[in-house]
């Protein structure tokens, strides 16, 4: 509901909207926290994290959808651009 909010938003201002979803499965998210934030909410230190014990909802029909722990961040950013190019949002 939120992501459906945020894009009604945008077109009712005429702005464009992209949707990013930034896919990486829960241990890799993990591993790669520097905070300990998944860590903490594993000890129930932390109430309600997305992925731990409130659920995360993967968006059905993102523009782009990067697979982070396959891609580089280099990759990452040039599909982002890239995408950006093609619609004319970015020169």
């Amino acid at each position: 509901a939120d992501r459906d909010a945020a894009r009604k938003l945008h077109e009712e201002a005429n702005l464009p909207f992209v949707e990013v979803f930034v896919d990486v499965p829960l241990a890799v998210a993990e591993q790669r926290d520097p905070k300990g934030l998944y860590k903490k909410a594993r000890e129930g230190l932390i109430k309600n994290f997305t992925g731990i014990d409130d659920p995360y909802e993967a968006p059905e029909h993102p523009e782009i959808h990067l697979n982070t722990h396959e891609q580089s961040v280099e990759e990452c950013v040039s599909t982002i651009v890239a995408y950006l190019k093609q619609k004319q949002i970015v020169a």
